[in-house]
């Protein structure tokens, strides 16, 4: 397949490259400054402008496009960029995609698991209903830009947790760890919905050929706690997991993103994903953990 990437050059975008490529696919990019070869286009999502022959003879979308959440601190401005900046980006690619005699057979646009807010005692399936904070509502209008696609046009939004990699929102839990400083953040009960990087990417590649559309949970198959995640880190890298930090001090520091984004329990499987015969490389957090560490 001929496949048009946007946010390629990120943290998933750059490992579901290369597995894309892997797997015999053509890949082209959507890039914000000049083109550097014939397999780079420009756009501008700001402006929902794109270079639209970047659609021709293309077989499948994928929007991976959005200000990172790990930015902190979300103020008011920087709240507006996080919502604007996937919803911009999604309506520059449904818009540019509508106009074309033969859009794309498929659309797998990004989304995250903030849908669902905080929901403790609930275990949470592609079928539970949105949540009512912020992330919630962001994640809730990027998935209603994605649904503007044409209607011939196969559309899943990928509802992804944790993504467990040496960047994104691990990154800065590593150099903490490493100083010996490892412990509870909070009461380090609450679930954590996470997914190696290597099964995010795969999963991506998987849906491509799939019959699915509409939301599916990208989270790995053994529900895991914060506790777990950082234990697992703390012992990768020979580290005590002895420091708690207490709710209210993330609270005050970080205010609504660490409700979000460390404190909110979300325990989520992956039901549409796993009854379509995806096989996850690794089924815990420890194995996904290992595989990071294993990998500079």
């Amino acid at each position: 397949m001929r496949v048009l990437v946007s946010g390629a050059s990120g943290l998933i975008g750059t490992e579901l490259c290369a597995q894309l490529r892997a797997a015999g696919h053509t890949v082209a990019r959507l890039v914000r400054r000049d083109p550097r070869g014939a397999d780079e286009f420009r756009w501008n999502p700001a402006t929902l402008s794109m270079d639209e022959s970047a659609l021709a003879g293309v077989d499948a979308v994928i929007n991976l496009s959005g200000a990172s959440i790990a930015r902190l601190p979300w103020t008011k401005a920087y709240r507006r960029e996080i919502l604007d900046s996937r919803v911009q980006a999604t309506r520059t690619l449904t818009d540019a995609m509508g106009r074309q005699a033969t859009p794309p057979a498929v659309l797998l646009n990004a989304s995250a698991v903030g849908i669902y807010g905080d929901r403790p005692n609930e275990v949470l399936t592609e079928n539970s209903p949105a949540g009512t904070d912020f992330l919630a509502k962001v994640t809730s209008a990027w998935e209603a830009e994605a649904g503007r696609a044409p209607q011939s046009t196969r559309v899943v939004t990928l509802r992804t947790g944790l993504v467990i990699a040496r960047g994104g929102a691990l990154k800065p839990l590593l150099p903490i760890v490493k100083l010996g400083l490892g412990g509870p953040l909070g009461h380090g009960t609450q679930h954590w919905p996470w997914i190696s990087l290597h099964d995010e990417a795969a999963a991506f590649v998987h849906l491509l050929t799939s019959t699915l559309s509409g939301p599916v949970n990208l989270v790995g198959p053994t529900p895991a706690t914060a506790n777990d995640v950082i234990r697992a880190v703390s012992a990768g890298l020979h580290r005590p997991f002895l420091v708690p930090v207490p709710e209210f001090v993330l609270t005050l520091a970080l205010q609504d993103a660490a409700r979000a984004l460390l404190l909110a329990d979300q325990q989520i499987v992956p039901d549409r994903l796993q009854k379509d015969g995806f096989v996850f490389t690794h089924k815990t957090a420890a194995e996904a953990v290992t595989w990071m560490l294993s990998h500079p």
